[in-house]
């Protein structure tokens, strides 16, 4: 079986940089829909570093920067050249007035910039130099084009090309792109010459569709791929009436679906969570989860879940009730 404890590293692509197999996500960092308070971030990522996590994503999108100040806050005092740091350009933030929220886009900070879309050659270096300032690095591991859905001709025309010169020069370490659908992710892979791509929520107990072209096309020229959002927002975490699947209720054909895919993991002694953040392991372009935490308990238990040993049969079983094709990969052994 493929190393799937926290402490275990893969390098992204071809670069030098390594991650752990399990990466901290930082987007609750800055408040995402709830306030977390300083404390509490900083406890999230102190538990994050002892349970042997070295790979920690943000974006300046997160909480209008919050998680990166916070983030780098909590990573200062940490030896640098022992953990990969990784954020996202197309989003630069500029200051406004006028008070209000934010929590339209999610976060529960006070609406103190706007977000404007930049994919853009300056876009991007203005946007990686704010970010080491709200840091307080002196340098990025990994930058992802942070999804440039709706800008794809400024983000294959200058944004990618910057961020390749940006490596050609030794300033950030891989590229690569982030979004929630494939078929973009895909183009890259195929088309330009990222690193690593990561791709949320497409590549899970209950969405494989990153298996039609993304990963065979990772894993053919030899790219990395990161997986978030394998609970798909919250349901295979805790699948029950009123669970969210891909940031929104869950329609009720789907909740089935995890309440049966539910039912087979407590048959075989192991909670679902432990199933869903092992899952991705069955394909060898996937070199890391990310996984979501605001707090040190939520972090632990995604590191012993992943640790968890898993009895052989349990995805035989997910085959035979028909909720795991035949055709997709799993993990080998427990």
């Amino acid at each position: 079986m493929r190393g799937t404890t926290p402490v275990r590293h893969h390098s992204l692509g071809s670069s030098k940089v390594d991650v752990t197999t399990l990466s901290f996500g930082a987007a609750a960092l800055g408040n995402l829909y709830t306030p977390v308070n300083t404390a509490q971030a900083a406890g999230a990522v102190d538990a994050a570093w002892d349970a042997g996590i070295r790979s920690f994503d943000t974006a300046p999108h997160y909480g209008l920067g919050l998680s990166e100040e916070r983030l780098g806050s909590a990573l200062r005092t940490r030896p640098r050249g022992e953990y990969v740091l990784s954020t996202k350009v197309g989003r630069l933030l500029r200051p406004v007035t006028g008070g209000g929220d934010d929590l339209a886009d999610g976060f529960a900070v006070p609406a103190t910039h706007l977000r404007v879309w930049d994919f853009s050659a300056d876009g991007v270096r203005r946007s990686i130099h704010e970010s080491l300032r709200r840091l307080g690095h002196d340098r990025i591991d990994v930058v992802y084009l942070h999804d440039p859905d709706d800008h794809a001709r400024e983000a294959f025309g200058q944004a990618y090309p910057e961020l390749e010169r940006l490596r050609g020069e030794g300033v950030i370490g891989a590229i690569g792109a982030g979004m929630n659908q494939t078929a973009m992710l895909t183009r890259f892979v195929r088309d330009t010459d990222v690193d690593v791509v990561l791709c949320a929520g497409r590549y899970t107990l209950l969405d494989q569709s990153a298996l039609t072209g993304l990963l065979p096309e990772a894993a053919a020229r030899g790219k990395s791929v990161v997986i978030g959002g394998v609970f798909n927002s919250g349901l295979l975490a805790d699948p029950r009436p009123g669970a969210t699947f891909d940031y929104a209720a869950a329609p009720q054909d789907v909740l089935d679906r995890a309440l049966r895919l539910k039912a087979v993991a407590e048959r075989h002694g192991v909670p679902l969570r432990a199933l869903a953040l092992r899952f991705p392991f069955g394909h060898p372009a996937v070199a890391s989860v990310l996984v979501g935490a605001r707090s040190a308990h939520e972090v632990r238990d995604a590191a012993e879940q992943l640790a968890r040993p898993l009895p052989p049969d349990v995805w035989a079983e997910l085959r035979a009730e028909g909720l795991l094709p035949d055709d997709v990969p799993v993990p080998e052994g427990t």
